[in-house]
């Protein structure tokens, strides 16, 4: 071993403390990477296996009515490689012990298995069903009412009560992300999924020798679009709404929005903890070799070229990488593996493929070796640059005139230790800069992982205390006549009402095109309303449609601009509509119009498609199975248990992954501000024992270090909360997709945390740092380098 390289472990050794604390920042960027990555490569292949294995399907049509002897015309489609022809139907479900109305929409399966059929069943518990009176129901469902095989529930088809015995529990690919028609997050306990034979569930529909629903599966190459037109032509004469692919297939779309939103924070979030890492990196090396200038002139001396010096330092910046990366890589596959679990759970995939490949960790490494390598570079050139006769000469002593606070007469005010601290800080402004910069990027890291708490009860806060007001939403099976809202409305117990209708529509500006769905209100209307980016009502015009911003931003339009907008139902009319505004929502997206507006726009008559009902909660139970006998009624989303969803899914998941990240920049603030506190004492320890020598007391020269970090991290706040709030906004951007958009909102107690945790760390810091300093060998002082 070369004496270089005994001086690098030696270096190592004796910088232990800090080593670790810049590890610990390297270790939290390598696992917040390595969870981020694995886990969006971990669900991808998890999918793609579950879609490949159970043949899911890749185009999907939904018809009023069709008869069986279309399906050899479908097939018969250029890139079509396989057809399945079903029915479907919504029911009332009736479990015992479970007062509040249900909803099921039950799918066809052949009465013969099929092993080359689309969307295949993965069965948990069970058998397939044999008989008219059996069926599947979804995993969920099960679950979340403790149903068995073997177990009973009444079910309400077209008008008729039937008992349906439970043969198994299964999932289904093109149900990952179960969730009812109109609403926004799943609710298990009142929406399930049945599967029965087709020939009992057409008789009980009244599609025998018919179907109204159809997927397909393409030839590899084919164009979809292409494929989805001549179905189209097939399927309008028997009021087929337009086709469309799996990408805008509900479940699928939610889950890869889902992981696209993981993908936007797997590219912000590491680099941000990696980043800082650089930074302190930066500001460790160059104060080391600012303090081995004589050393550096030695190994020049001696022989050494300028390569082995700078080789030197990076190869100790390269051991404190690999210190951090070996845990970080440990942390992140034990942490990846959970947040998999979690997501595998969520998405109800029947199995779970977790996978840290080789290139993540890799990846992991060389980004964070990449990343300290950059902060050392500089200081790295500095030790190369150095001549051995300018490196073996003492620094430049200070410039000692007079600071501001004497310039301006304000000595007076201030002890002699105190303007020992100002006079520090003066006289070196970049490097106190340096070192603020540093505290205060600890601490904007902090904000951004608790800022996504403040974010969602935003969310809950706007989107169900102003927006969405109504108990229940009631949506019908077919758009009906507003006799409807008459009944509903004299209902005991039913204190207001108001109509809606929705309608599917393709949005098209320009090249671009959107598919959403037309919302409708009455003018004036107070249970559910449209919201401006101020929280106020937004009164919707008679003629134009608001847009939510996500959509004005994907279709690049703005108020005053013309949309073609082509309806996916009736008649299918195209229309060019005018934008008349622009409309915030966080939960979900859409494009609204006033109620008259619409049906102008379909060329029907007055037409609704659900109702927004307010209710006396004494009555709430009562209204409920009024609501659940009307076989117009397809479901009841209750408003409270719409919250509670939301808090089961998309809050719980937010807020796991905000709690590591939390975890993580807290150790980033202790390690940031700890070397900045240990750099501190590295550069002033000579003065300070010489002020020892001197007469000054351990309390006095405590004082004088400790009061220098403390201005430093008073003056680092302000700076990163700024800081925290402009890195909020990045990830709201980034996290902006068609299902909700994240709302960019920092409570004030998110900033009195954040300040906590960077002052608890700068008191740890400090008794770490005072241990030390107590500690000084006063004999080694007296010694001159000169």
């Amino acid at each position: 071993m070369r004496a270089i390289h005994r001086k690098l472990i030696r270096e190592l050794w004796h910088l232990r403390g800090q080593a670790l604390a810049i590890a610990l920042v390297i270790a939290a960027g390598v696992a917040t990477w390595v969870i981020g990555y694995s886990v969006l490569d971990s669900l991808t292949l998890t999918q793609e296996a579950y879609y490949r294995e159970h043949r899911f399907a890749e185009v999907f049509a939904e018809i009023k009515r069709a008869p069986t002897r279309l399906e050899a015309r479908i097939a018969e489609i250029p890139g079509v490689a396989a057809v399945e022809t079903r029915t479907q139907a919504f029911a009332s479900l009736e479990v015992d012990g479970f007062d509040d109305p249900i909803t099921a929409q039950l799918v066809s399966i052949p009465d013969h298995d099929k092993a080359g059929g689309l969307n295949r069943l993965f069965l948990r518990e069970g058998s397939p069903p044999e008989g008219a009176d059996q069926a599947l129901i979804s995993e969920p469902f099960a679950e979340a009412h403790g149903l068995r095989p073997g177990d009973e529930i009444t079910a309400i088809i077209n008008g008729l009560r039937q008992r349906l015995h439970i043969s198994g529990i299964a999932l289904s690919p093109e149900f990952i992300y179960q969730i009812r028609p109109g609403d926004a997050f799943p609710d298990y306990e009142r929406y399930a999924i049945l599967w029965m034979r087709e020939a009992p569930l057409s008789a009980a529909w009244d599609m025998e020798n018919a179907f109204n629903n159809v997927v397909l599966q393409l030839e590899k190459g084919s164009d979809d679009r292409d494929v989805i037109e001549a179905l189209d032509r097939l399927l309008t004469p028997y009021g087929g709404d337009s086709a469309y692919s799996r990408d805008t297939q509900f479940s699928h779309n939610y889950i890869a929005a889902e992981m696209e939103q993981l993908e936007a924070s797997n590219r912000i979030v590491p680099i941000l903890f990696l980043g800082v890492a650089a930074f302190l990196v930066n500001i460790v090396i160059n104060r080391i070799i600012e303090q081995q200038r004589d050393e550096i002139a030695i190994l020049k001396a001696f022989g050494y070229r300028n390569i082995d010096v700078g080789l030197h330092y990076l190869s100790l910046v390269m051991l404190i990488v690999v210190v951090g990366a070996i845990p970080g890589v440990l942390l992140g596959a034990w942490a990846g593996n959970g947040m998999a679990v979690l997501y595998a759970e969520f998405f109800r995939f029947p199995f779970l493929h977790y996978h840290l490949a080789p290139s993540v960790v890799i990846g992991a490494v060389v980004v964070a070796a990449a990343a300290a390598g950059i902060g050392a570079l500089h200081a790295v050139r500095i030790s190369v640059k150095l001549p051995p006769a300018e490196a073996m000469r003492p620094e430049p002593p200070a410039d000692y005139r007079p600071t501001l606070v004497e310039r301006i007469g304000a000595q007076k005010l201030f002890d002699q230790p105190s303007r020992m601290i100002l006079r520090h800080i003066e006289r070196k402004p970049l490097r106190a800069a340096v070192s603020v910069l540093g505290i205060a990027l600890s601490g904007a890291i902090l904000l951004v992982g608790m800022f996504q708490e403040d974010a969602i009860t935003e969310m809950v806060e706007v989107q169900y205390g102003l927006a969405q007001r109504e108990d229940f939403m009631v949506l019908f099976t077919n758009p009906t006549s507003h006799r409807a809202l008459h009944e509903v409305a004299a209902l005991p117990g039913v204190e207001q009402v108001e109509p809606f209708r929705a309608a599917g529509v393709i949005l098209r500006a320009e090249h671009r095109e959107y598919r959403t769905a037309i919302q409708a209100f009455e003018r004036g209307a107070t249970l559910h309303q449209v919201i401006d980016e101020d929280h106020r009502p937004i009164d919707l015009p008679s003629q134009g449609i608001t847009l939510t911003e996500y959509i004005a931003a994907e279709l690049q339009v703005q108020p005053g601009d013309w949309l073609e907008v082509e309806v996916l139902e009736g008649a299918r009319p195209k229309r060019r509509v005018q934008v008349a505004g622009i409309a915030r929502q966080f939960i979900g997206n859409g494009v609204y119009m006033e109620l008259e507006g619409l049906n102008r726009l379909m060329r029907e008559g007055s037409a609704i498609s659900g109702l927004f009902v307010a209710v006396d909660q004494q009555q709430r139970q009562a209204v409920l199975d009024a609501l659940e006998e009307r076989p117009l009624v397809a479901g009841v989303t209750i408003r409270e248990v719409a919250i509670k969803a939301f808090h089961d899914t998309m809050a719980e998941t937010m807020l796991i992954m905000a709690f590591v990240n939390v975890l993580l920049a807290g150790s980033i603030a202790f390690g940031v501000i700890y070397n900045s506190a240990r750099i501190a004492f590295s550069v002033h320890s000579r003065e300070l024992a010489s002020l020892r020598v001197l007469g000054f007391t351990r309390g006095e020269i405590a004082y004088i270090l400790l009061g220098e970090l403390a201005l430093m991290t008073l003056a680092a706040i302000p700076l990163a909360l700024w800081l925290g709030y402009w890195f909020c906004a990045m990830i709201v951007e980034g996290l902006a997709s068609d299902l909700y958009s994240v709302p960019l909102v920092v409570h004030p107690s998110s900033y009195g945390a954040a300040v906590t945790v960077m002052v608890a760390a700068a008191l740890l810091s400090a008794l770490a740092v005072r241990h030390k300093l107590y500690r000084l060998d006063l004999v080694a002082v007296l010694k001159t380098r000169e």
